[in-house]
């Protein structure tokens, strides 16, 4: 028996990176899947992926901002699956790299809509089902910035501090009801996201270290996938308010043994170099 057979899921921004690693690897545990995304041809091909490797899958062109997409997206994967038992509130996106006043007022509430809009929007949904039903798994992502400030990073960075938060408060509101309401922080994910920054026009040389540091704790998506199927399986049960952190101290320090080995063997550098991208707002 798998993970998560007879399970359905929900996993917004599951189009590509860690939104369709984490599908994937539920539809591998016996999950069926929805994904969710806004742009239907890059959605519609994933699913296509999904179908083809013989996965119970189907995907909602939604866009996570407005309440009534995500109520639409819910209805859709009980119509379709006739349950629902697991929500991820995956979808996110960041700002230019930058002094916050450099940025212009629509790109912050574009972060602000998103990643914390979106997390309440999508949480309000699944737990209007979860509670009524008397179980089910709400997972919410966190990221970098969630433990503090991080300066030139502040519209994510604070956004990640409220999804924090706001699950804690959730969990602590709705603790023994059946349903567990957690929070992951997947660590630096190798994604788009993450190698292709916009940097505001000046601080170029600012983003440089990424590189270094991606080398050293960057993981390809299908790695931390692994841990939001076990946070989602009865594994977690009675577990409601966990938080788990994907780079623990053990990992940060395979890492960085992992880098030094290469550096003194002089092998080849595999991981990607971040692509930078010069917006004057």
């Amino acid at each position: 028996m798998k993970l998560l057979d007879g399970k359905t899921a929900v996993i917004t921004g599951s189009s590509k990176g860690l939104g369709f690693a984490i599908a994937k690897a539920f539809a591998e545990q016996g999950a069926n899947v929805i994904l969710a995304a806004r742009t239907e041809k890059t959605l519609q091909s994933s699913v296509n992926d999904l179908k083809n490797e013989g996965y119970k899958a189907e995907g909602f062109a939604c866009d996570t901002t407005k309440l009534e997409n995500m109520e639409m997206l819910a209805g859709e994967a009980i119509s379709t699956f006739g349950r629902l038992d697991i929500w991820v509130n995956n979808a996110g996106i960041g700002a230019p790299y930058g002094l916050t006043m450099s940025i212009s007022p629509e790109r912050i509430k574009k972060v602000v809509d998103t990643n914390i809009m979106g997390v309440y929007y999508g949480s309000h949904v699944a737990m209007q089902h979860f509670l009524a039903q008397g179980s089910g798994k709400l997972i919410n992502m966190l990221g970098r910035g969630d433990s503090g400030p991080v300066p030139f990073q502040n519209a994510y960075a604070s956004s990640k501090v409220w999804v924090k938060n706001f699950t804690r408060a959730l969990a602590k509101e709705y603790a023994r009801t059946g349903v567990e309401v957690m929070a992951f922080n997947p660590g630096l994910v190798i994604t788009d996201m993450l190698t292709q920054v916009d940097v505001i026009d000046g601080y170029e040389k600012k983003v440089l270290p990424l590189n270094t540091v991606i080398r050293f704790w960057g993981n390809m998506p299908e790695k931390p996938a692994q841990k939001v199927v076990w946070m989602a399986s009865s594994a977690t049960d009675h577990r409601n308010g966990l938080m788990v952190n994907f780079l623990s101290f053990g990992r940060m320090m395979v890492g960085i043994g992992k880098e030094l080995w290469r550096l003194l063997t002089r092998a080849p550098i595999k991981t990607p170099t971040i692509q930078v991208r010069v917006t004057k707002k």
